[in-house]
């Protein structure tokens, strides 16, 4: 009884759904508008000298900061 109930349930909500209009088509309204273009140069002169550090190891100072220890992390004897 319960499987026939489903399925016309189902059926009716398909064939309300077909029932709907769908021959409506959206208006889209297009809008043009100018636009300049202005480019600009600016030219830095800097003399400064960066340097590049190498490390051996990757991420070393990372890998350092979060080995850290706290009093609550070492085991205590019973």
């Amino acid at each position: 009884m319960k499987t026939i109930i489903t399925l016309l349930f189902v059926l009716f909500i398909g064939v309300a759904a077909q029932a709907q209009e769908a021959n409506v088509t959206p208006v889209l309204k297009t809008i043009t508008k100018e636009v300049k273009v202005s480019e600009t140069k600016k030219e830095v002169l800097s003399k400064e000298t960066e340097v590049a550090r190498l490390y051996k190891f990757k991420n070393s100072k990372v890998k350092n900061a979060l080995a850290f220890s706290t009093k609550r992390s070492k085991s205590k004897m019973a």
